[in-house]
């Protein structure tokens, strides 16, 4: 719940005052652990107005992932394809045998 309290304006009239939410840092959607650095934190209705450089970071994935996962991916990636080149080797160097 929102705490309130009373406060006195200057017209004289007495008046409640809401403590507004405050805002999360947005975590990694991979590793669900890791609060992601250099966004600043914000309720989504001000994140609507606030500038690119504010929600981002300039990488591959800024903003929405951390430094290791977006590595990790990255690595995975390469694996993946050096293992379809290796298969492709043995596949030319089978029908080289055969010929």
């Amino acid at each position: 719940t929102q705490s309130t309290w009373v406060s006195k304006t200057p017209g004289g009239k007495l008046v409640y005052l809401y403590q507004k939410k405050l805002g999360t840092i947005p975590k990694c959607g991979d590793c669900k652990a890791v609060r992601l650095h250099g966004i600043t934190p914000a309720r989504p209705k001000e994140l609507m107005s606030m500038t690119k450089r504010l929600k981002t970071v300039s990488r591959t994935y800024g903003g929405s992932r951390c430094h290791r996962c977006v590595r990790s991916r990255i690595v995975r990636a390469f694996l993946i394809e050096e293992q379809k080149i290796v298969v492709r080797v043995l596949k030319a160097q089978e029908q080289s045998k055969k010929a």
